[in-house]
């Protein structure tokens, strides 16, 4: 006998469990002010905990924007001499 026609009688359905409605769901909790301050901690030490650890000094940030500076300069010359130099595509 073929078992795909006795699973699927014409004439009857599947019976569902029914869902559950709005008042037999949990209702939501809702956070308290020790929880809001403890959220708040932590955030506050995560931050702090990742703070640089010595300041640099202003010769060192000079440096450092001079050097990046430079390295945008150098990549927009190389840019305008590849678009003037090689052939279009």
């Amino acid at each position: 006998m073929n078992t795909t026609m006795t699973a699927a009688r014409p004439g009857r359905q599947q019976q569902h469990p029914p869902s559950p409605t709005i008042t037999t769901r949990a209702s939501a909790r809702r956070v308290g002010l020790i929880d809001r301050l403890a959220l708040r901690l932590g955030v506050a030490l995560v931050a702090w905990s990742r703070r640089p650890r010595e300041l640099d000094s202003r010769d060192q940030l000079s440096r450092q924007v001079q050097r990046e500076m430079s390295t945008e300069q150098r990549e927009r010359q190389t840019q305008r001499l590849m678009l003037q130099l090689l052939p279009p595509r």
